[in-house]
């Protein structure tokens, strides 16, 4: 009902601001019966589906890349108290970078290719999982460390059977953190390299100055964005509470 009503409010400021008192013009500000009308002919035509499956790849490729790189440097973070001091505030510095900065290093390294939008995902997600790992290990209840240090672990069974588990919540916000850059890289890359994929419909759009094509593409990639969140990382979060005790099973 609530999107309902959204999408009411956008109809009536649609016919108030172009029909009525004709403020801007139907390019600039389209009507959710255009935009609608628009997303099912791509869909129709399978140009919508070859996208999803186009990007769908390329951010799983990036983002499985990011989370085995970000979960090796935090965790030699967490170990080390020299990379602790020096390469955390870095980490920390090139997180502040928009993906887009990236783009002419994977231009000029990678070319116009596959490779160069891969390249932009996994940068743009890793330094996030790497501080989610930081940040949780570090931020763990130091009661459960002595007390698995009395009772004889240490070393790797420590990390894997208090310190991981302990850090679980935090690591997975930070993956789920890391899943929202990669999702933001994604678009930024196909916009500038890809043949294919929704970035590259988006661009269409643009290009032709077809505002609804552009909006219908917006919404397609809010829906996927959330119904990931939603389905992945809301079920483990959920699991993990309940695990935890902080949530009723």
């Amino acid at each position: 009902m609530f999107y309902l009503i959204l999408i009411a409010i956008w109809e009536l400021a649609y016919k108030i601001g172009v029909d009525w008192l004709r403020l801007w013009k139907p390019y600039i500000f389209p009507s959710p019966i255009a935009v609608f009308t628009t997303l099912w002919s791509l869909i129709i035509d399978g140009t919508m589906s070859i996208a999803v499956l186009a990007s769908a790849k390329r951010i799983f490729l990036g983002y499985m890349l990011s989370i085995t790189i970000g979960i090796f440097v935090g965790l030699a973070i967490v170990r080390f108290k020299y990379l602790d001091e020096n390469v955390s505030p870095l980490i920390l510095g090139l997180q502040t970078l928009p993906s887009i900065c990236w783009l002419p290093f994977s231009i000029l390294w990678y070319g116009l290719n596959e490779s160069a939008i891969i390249f932009v995902i996994t940068i743009g997600s890793t330094f996030a999982v790497s501080i989610a790992i930081e940040s949780g290990m570090k931020n763990i209840n130091p009661l459960f460390v002595r007390a698995a240090k009395t009772m004889g672990a240490k070393g790797f069974s420590l990390y894997w059977n208090v310190i991981i588990p302990a850090s679980l919540p935090s690591i997975i916000s930070g993956l789920k953190q890391g899943w929202s850059f990669a999702w933001r890289a994604l678009m930024a890359g196909e916009m500038i390299s890809a043949t294919k994929g929704l970035g590259q419909v988006l661009m269409v759009g643009r290009d032709l100055a077809d505002i609804s094509q552009v909006m219908a593409i917006m919404i397609v990639i809010v829906i996927l964005g959330v119904a990931v969140d939603k389905l992945i990382f809301g079920r483990m979060e959920i699991n993990i509470r309940q695990k935890w005790g902080l949530d009723k099973a």
